[in-house]
């Protein structure tokens, strides 16, 4: 006979199973997220083709799969309620051209790429894949994807290489220049601008 005791633990088991279970769940479901998504990329990076084509593919990627105007705001930190609608909507705009030059400028170096998919962890609301990229001449590079909505609609908001974050390092960036330039944003679009344009 079950007494008591025995009653209320298996509930608290089966209360606990439901939430460990979504949980294993939105991790798969990332896993296999970055999985496709590191995929496409390795098949963009090593195939054939100009850079033109490749960054216009590498664009199609990237719009689908990042949650690219999340980030810009959180690179632009306290920064962007201080911008108006315009200069919001240059800064995303350039941001994505920003995010795209980045990627796509060193394709050239990334010829062999090797992409291995490693273990996955809940993270707050979100979840943590682990992989490890390979290439040519270069020590393997431990790289973290931060993904948003895990279980619904899984968007990359961060990607954290050896330890570092991608946007808090560019939240930083923009910050700093911002501080010596006057808190002006119609400088820092300009200086994206000639950015884009140098890497053209």
């Amino acid at each position: 006979m079950i007494d008591r005791r025995h009653i209320l633990t298996l509930t608290a088991l089966g209360l606990m199973a439901a939430p460990l279970s979504a949980m294993a769940q939105s991790t798969d479901k990332a896993a296999s997220f970055v999985k496709s998504t590191g995929d496409k990329l390795v098949a963009v990076v090593n195939g054939p083709g100009s850079i033109s084509s490749k960054r216009a593919a590498m664009t199609q990627i990237i719009n689908a799969d990042v949650d690219v105007d999340g980030i810009g705001r959180f690179c632009l930190g306290r920064y962007w309620k201080l911008a108006s609608p315009e200069q919001q909507k240059q800064y995303l705009t350039l941001f994505h051209e920003v995010l795209v030059t980045n990627i796509t400028a060193k394709l050239g170096e990334y010829q062999g790429v090797k992409f291995t998919l490693g273990r996955s962890k809940p993270q707050d609301e979100e979840a943590v894949v682990s992989t490890t990229v390979e290439r040519p001449n270069n020590a393997p590079t431990a790289v973290d994807w931060i993904i948003a909505n895990p279980s619904a609609d899984p968007k990359i908001i961060d990607v954290v290489a050896e330890g570092t974050s991608l946007r808090l390092t560019q939240r930083q960036d923009y910050g700093s220049y911002l501080t010596h330039n006057n808190n002006n944003i119609d400088a820092l679009i300009a200086a994206m601008k000639n950015q884009i344009s140098q890497s053209g």
